[in-house]
């Protein structure tokens, strides 16, 4: 699938789902990763991650672009376009699109690490718990405002 093709799907999917015509462009993304597509608020137009089109097929492509005009249309409009907006979602329920994309098969799912860092005042031995690290030159203890040392770091697996 072209840009041309693109834009043909988005025009046939908004006259189909929603009795109203998509005016602005539509086009792939190359360098969108997380997301299957966006809408741009100052532009109106559509961008769409083609690799979901191209790992999880049509089907997944047509929810992307359902959701995304919806965006669309509710902000022309001057609805509430946004994720938490309630009629967002009544709008997305209506021409059942997705709130959400599907995983794509070839992203590596981040794994956080489980350590925890153990963290104590040198003056009151108050001990803070730390899932990420504090830069210890420029952070002190919130009980006496004295020095925090690392005292070690466990990792659970």
């Amino acid at each position: 699938m072209d840009q041309q093709e693109l834009q043909l799907l988005v025009e046939k999917i908004s006259v189909e789902s929603f009795g109203k015509p998509f005016r602005h462009q539509a086009s792939f993304n190359p360098r969108l990763r997380s997301t299957g597509g966006r809408y741009l608020l100052g532009t109106h137009n559509i961008e769409i991650n083609k690799k979901y089109y191209e790992q999880l097929g049509e089907k997944e492509l047509v929810g992307i672009i359902k959701h995304e005009l919806c965006h669309y249309h509710l902000h022309l409009e001057g609805k509430g376009y946004q994720h938490r907006d309630q009629e967002f979602k009544r709008l997305l329920k209506k021409v059942e699109a997705p709130r959400f994309c599907a995983q794509l098969p070839d992203r590596k799912v981040k794994r956080s690490s489980k350590k925890i860092l153990l963290y104590q005042c040198t003056k009151c031995q108050q001990s803070y718990r730390r899932k990420r690290s504090i830069d210890t030159s420029r952070f002190v203890c919130g009980k006496c405002r004295g020095t925090l040392t690392k005292i070690k770091e466990i990792i659970t697996e």
